[in-house]
């Protein structure tokens, strides 16, 4: 799905700020080689993601669903110093290329990969959380939000992708398929907890920050 028409895409990316050259071929390497490609971030929404980190300071930052590691290395920008990303993901073939990229951008000590499922991650993982970028199996989202906001500080910040989910979440509920009944769970999860403050920005395919109170 074509979330934004491509000259606006690209005249709000011009307006963005510039990509590092290790994010430029990153996204090069992930759409010559990897299976569906356009789950990476890219230019404008990781700009957004390393603006929202920078504004947090985040000592400690939880990425569940790596990919091909674009999204980590922009959450990383803004980490607090001496802080720490954890990026959790079970995919068996990107380890590798994901590494090569931490270690070709210098971050190796601030970012630690997690090869098994994020449920079983998240409760052996340094609490408090300062910031949560969610964007991994979308059934599990209600989970994942459950197993992280009892271990965000104040303050903190939870982030879901893919909430819009290519507009499917306006279909008629007899329409949804698993994925889209949890993201319209999630969303309405998160607007009624009372912990959080949420707003719901139509970024690419919709991102969800909720403000832990």
């Amino acid at each position: 799905m074509q979330f934004l028409d491509p000259a606006l895409d690209a005249y709000c990316e011009e307006h963005s700020g510039p990509e590092h050259a290790y994010l430029m071929e990153l996204a090069a390497e992930t759409r010559e080689k990897v299976h569906m490609p356009q789950m990476i971030s890219g230019h404008l929404q990781g700009r957004f993601l390393s603006m929202l980190s920078h504004l947090v300071q985040p000592k400690t930052i939880v990425e569940i669903g790596t990919f091909t590691g674009y999204s980590a290395l922009c959450l990383v920008e803004g980490l607090a110093k001496g802080g720490m990303l954890h990026t959790i993901d079970i995919d068996p073939y990107l380890p590798e290329m994901v590494h090569r990229y931490i270690e070709k951008a210098g971050m190796l000590d601030r970012i630690t990969m997690h090869h098994r499922p994020a449920l079983e991650v998240i409760s052996t993982l340094p609490a408090p959380f300062d910031l949560v970028f969610i964007d991994a199996d979308k059934q599990n989202y209600p989970n994942y939000f459950d197993a992280v906001i009892g271990r965000m500080r104040p303050g903190g910040l939870i982030i879901a992708d893919n909430v819009l989910w290519s507009g499917d979440v306006l279909r008629p509920a007899r329409e949804h398929d698993e994925q889209t009944r949890a993201l319209v769970e999630y969303a309405r999860r998160v607007n009624s907890d009372t912990r959080v403050k949420p707003v719901l920005v139509p970024l690419r395919d919709g991102l969800m920050l909720a403000r832990v109170k």
